[in-house]
C-alpha cells in the first residue's frame, strides 16, 4: 500500500499547497524508484496487496 500524510506534508513540487489524495503518485515514483523497479511493476504489486487486504472487494473484470 502508499499513503500519502494528507493533508500535511505534500511531496516537494507541491510543498506550500494543501496535500491531496491524488499526489499519491509522486509518492509512487519515489517509492518505486527507492525499490529499483518501474512505476508499472510497483503499481501491480500495490494493487495486488489491496486485493489481498481487502478480499471482499471484488475485482474488476477484464482487468
Amino acid at each position: 500500500m502508499v499513503e500519502t500524510d494528507a493533508p500535511y506534508l505534500a511531496p516537494g513540487k507541491f510543498r506550500g499547497k494543501r496535500n491531496e489524495p491524488a499526489y499519491v503518485v509522486e509518492t509512487a515514483k519515489v517509492l518505486a524508484e527507492t525499490r529499483g523497479v518501474s512505476l508499472e511493476d510497483l503499481s501491480r504489486q500495490t494493487t495486488e496487496t489491496f486485493f489481498k487486504l481487502f478480499s471482499k472487494v471484488p475485482r474488476p473484470t477484464g482487468a
